[in-house]
């Protein structure tokens, strides 16, 4: 449906780094592409207003207290005016939060209705709230409830949230719908000018890090909290004990202090890196400097980092899941495991045998490419036009 007016909210945009931002920035630009217009709403970091072409930053207060990172609307929200005179025919909300908050706001006042990703299982993150599992599961479901009953749609990344919103009880229209990556970033060049440029890159930030040529780099990405398990890959790491190997932990987060103090404790810490945010421009060429990719995270809800390691060619080495069935393929492009040992066995295989390893290479960027972000645009327009078909508003759509 070409010309549709899409308003996109989210608690977190660029210049945040983060799974919920890398999505909506996607997803952005698909829609563009597909002929939709699209404007953001999201929340500033600096607590000002303020506009930046079509993105509305709305003043906000740090709630870190709540969740390290989080931040809350602060009223009056300017810029709104402006947002309910566009005119938008579907809301697309992609945080529970204060975002989710805006959209009703919105959605209420010009009747349309609001189209909710749920990117975040919460009953993994209740040790920000309650040291207690059991009960944090039951205010997970709740809360989660709570806020997709108030939407018309829900799109979720995998079957395993599928699956976890249906136990919940929740019974809104639900349609699985992985993200896609913009897998251009990503490909390693085959030759040429950009082949060189990539090799180059890769070259320096080894240098940066003091790692070698003749080293295998195992990388970690993403935002060092609890909930991702960092603790168990630094650990498993240190007893794996391969002096060829480094491992270079990529990202920031309210765990850093923790993590390094542990990493400092293990055989070979010298070969433990912490190499800081990583701005998110500069992420595919940090995946093309390493020759593995590991993650122990158990509270993905599909694992964008994943995909877009792949895609850059690297071999993924990751804990089991149902997150990552179909995409981590079990002697083909990585490994999964459960155990120490089957971990050991995993990094050991592709860490001693570099034919392997190129092997795994080729397959892993034939299935990066698989989860392109042309047809997660598609498939997600055709979400809102499912949607509005069913509010009884497509005309309306079509004719504006």
């Amino acid at each position: 449906m070409a010309g549709m007016k899409i308003l996109i909210t989210t608690d977190w945009y660029e210049p945040v780094i983060n799974g919920v931002v890398t999505s909506v920035i996607t997803l952005k630009e698909q829609l563009v592409r597909l002929g939709c217009q699209v404007r953001v709403v999201t929340l500033s970091g600096s607590g000002h207003a303020y506009r930046e072409g079509d993105v509305y930053y709305l003043p906000s207060v740090n709630a870190s207290r709540i969740y390290p990172g989080a931040r809350a609307v602060l009223p009056p929200c300017k810029g709104l005016g402006e947002i309910l005179s566009w005119g938008p025919d579907v809301i697309h909300s992609q945080c529970e939060f204060s975002s989710f908050l805006i959209a009703k706001w919105i959605g209420e006042r010009l009747g349309i209705p609001i189209v909710h990703t749920y990117h975040t299982v919460y009953e993994d993150y209740t040790h920000y709230f309650s040291a207690g599992k059991p009960w944090g599961r039951q205010a997970a479901a709740l809360f989660s409830r709570f806020i997709l009953e108030r939407t018309d749609r829900v799109i979720v990344p995998t079957g395993k949230v599928a699956d976890l919103l249906a136990g919940y009880g929740v019974d809104r229209p639900m349609e699985v719908i992985p993200t896609g990556i913009r897998a251009e970033r990503f490909l390693p060049g085959e030759s040429g000018p950009e082949a060189e440029k990539q090799d180059a890159e890769r070259k320096e930030i080894r240098r940066k890090l003091g790692i070698g040529e003749d080293r295998v780099m195992l990388l970690a990405l993403g935002r060092l909290a609890k909930e991702k398990n960092l603790e168990e890959l630094i650990t498993f790491f240190g007893r794996l004990n391969e002096p060829e190997t480094e491992l270079v932990i990529a990202g920031d987060g309210p765990d850093r202090e923790r993590l390094t103090e542990l990493a400092e404790k293990q055989k070979g810490s010298g070969r433990i890196h912490f190499a800081g945010m990583i701005p998110f421009e500069e992420t595919p060429a940090w995946y093309r400097a390493a020759d593995v990719f590991v993650c122990a995270s158990r509270s993905e809800t599909q694992g964008i980092t994943y995909l877009e390691a792949l895609c850059a060619g690297l071999p993924v080495v990751c804990r089991r899941d149902e997150c990552v069935e179909g995409i981590v393929r079990d002697g083909e492009n990585g490994y999964t495991y459960q155990e120490w040992e089957e971990f050991a066995a995993a990094c050991r295989m592709l860490v001693r045998d570099e034919k392997r390893r190129a092997a795994f290479s080729m397959q892993a960027v034939r299935t990066g490419q698989e989860y392109s972000a042309q047809r997660f645009g598609e498939r997600v327009l055709g979400a809102y036009e499912e949607t509005l078909v069913r509010s009884g508003r497509a005309e309306k759509a079509l004719s504006a």
